[in-house]
């Protein structure tokens, strides 16, 4: 389980009261945050048109995302697609603990890394904080 820092706390008391949606999941990615709703809730955290993330977006400055929650470890795959989307990968696999994302090309996989790896470190606490697993991509 992630310890919620308090500017995490905000952005999750944000989307309360703005969606009435609550959850406990909240992360950056890429300069997005990214919020993990249950699946009954995805439509109503994000709103007609858009209207909750747009609401949320010009509060905070910065890309908001609303993305289903995982419900188990078969879940790992869309969670991961979710966040990195548009980059594609070509697999995933998951061994004695660890995430393996096979990144395909050169290009996705530096797209997956980022600039001084600060994509691949965001993604490696995110993985870690919601699957308890390490992340290598390779």
């Amino acid at each position: 389980m992630a310890i919620i820092d308090m500017k995490a706390m905000r952005y999750i008391n944000l989307l309360d009261k703005i969606s009435h949606v609550k959850t406990n999941k909240c992360f950056l990615h890429n300069n997005s945050i990214f919020f993990a709703v249950n699946k009954k809730e995805v439509s109503k955290a994000i709103g007609v048109g858009a209207i909750n993330t747009r609401k949320m977006q010009e509060r905070i400055g910065k890309k908001i995302k609303i993305i289903r929650e995982a419900e188990g470890i078969q879940d790992v795959k869309r969670v991961i697609e979710d966040i990195v989307s548009p980059v594609k990968f070509k697999s995933l696999e998951i061994k004695e603990n660890s995430l393996f994302i096979s990144a395909g090309n050169n290009q996705s996989k530096a797209s997956l890394i980022g600039r001084n790896r600060r994509r691949y470190e965001e993604l490696k606490k995110i993985v870690h904080d919601l699957f308890n697993l390490d992340l290598k991509i390779i």
